[in-house]
C-alpha cells in the first residue's frame, strides 16, 4: 500500500456537485493499493497513519500523532498511486490492484482507522473527486508498506 499523508488545517471532497467529506484540522490520506497487497500491508498503513507523530505539541516540536490530536481524517482511494510513468508519456497502471480487490482492502482500512476511535470520512471509490485542502506547515509525508520477503528459491 502507498499512501500521500498531508497534514491539513481543513479538507473537503466533493462529487458531482455534492460534499461527500469534510473535517477541520486532522489528516487528508491518497490511499493507493497495489498488487499483492494483503491483511498485513493493511495492518501497517493503520498503524503508522494512526501512531505517526507529525502534529506539533506544546513546545512546536512534531511529536503527537492523530490519536492524540483531531482524530480526524479523510481518506481518499487514489490507484493513481501505483502509477509508474518511467518510460513513455503515458503512466502505466498494472501495478495497482484490480478494482473489486482494492476497494475492498481500501474500505477494511478504513474500517480499521474506525476500530482505533478515529472519524474517518472518505471520498467515494472510483468516482471523480474534487478534493480540497489546506495543508499545514506543509507537512506532506510519502508512506509505502514494507517490501514482501522473497520466496525462497
Amino acid at each position: 500500500m502507498k499512501a500521500v499523508v498531508q497534514r491539513v488545517l481543513e479538507a473537503s471532497v466533493t462529487v458531482d456537485g455534492q460534499r461527500v467529506s469534510e473535517m477541520g484540522p486532522g489528516l487528508l490520506v491518497l490511499l493507493g493499493v497495489g498488487k499483492g497487497d494483503t491483511d498485513a500491508d493493511l495492518t501497517w498503513m493503520v498503524e503508522k497513519l494512526a501512531t505517526l507523530r507529525i502534529f506539533e505539541d506544546a513546545d512546536g516540536k512534531m511529536n503527537l500523532s492523530l490519536e492524540d490530536t483531531s482524530k480526524h481524517l479523510i481518506v481518499v482511494s487514489q490507484f493513481t498511486l501505483y502509477g509508474d510513468a518511467r518510460k513513455g508519456r503515458r503512466p502505466s497502471f498494472i501495478d495497482a490492484m484490480e478494482p473489486v480487490a482494492a476497494k475492498a482492502l481500501y474500505e477494511r482500512a478504513c474500517e480499521a482507522l474506525r476500530q482505533r476511535g478515529l472519524t474517518v470520512g472518505t471520498g467515494i471509490f472510483a468516482a471523480d473527486m474534487k478534493v480540497a485542502l489546506v495543508n499545514d506547515g506543509p507537512v506532506t509525508i510519502l508512506l509505502e508498506s514494507p517490501p514482501k520477503a522473497a520466496a525462497p528459491a
